[in-house]
């Protein structure tokens, strides 16, 4: 009973962090820094809103080459097989959840 350890995925995300010190960087960056202090707050701005958990479940299933829509099974085994400890239930819930992230 208390020997069965579960791995939970903790996401955790300084994107905001980052984002301001980026602004922060480019109020004082000379001009020929400003091009690429633009282009880093750009790609920052790009990761708004999205999931830490499910961008990392994405990674995952691309480097396997799987298609959560078509091969849900293999899905939540690479999860798993990336993160041990991972219960089954919570492999699942990654796998569908970044399904839907893909129709979106």
């Amino acid at each position: 009973m208390f020997g069965n350890k579960e791995t939970h995925l903790v996401a955790l995300s300084d994107l905001d962090e980052a984002r301001e010190a980026v602004r922060q960087a480019l109020a004082d960056a000379s001009a020929t820094d400003t091009p690429g202090l633009r282009a880093a707050l750009s790609i920052l701005d790009g990761f708004t809103g999205s999931d830490p958990r499910v961008r990392w479940v994405a990674k995952i299933l691309e480097e396997q080459g799987i298609d959560p829509h078509t091969n849900e099974v293999a899905a939540i085994k690479a999860l798993r097989d990336a993160l041990p400890g991972l219960s089954l239930v919570a492999a699942t819930a990654l796998a569908r959840e970044a399904k839907l992230a893909q129709t979106v």
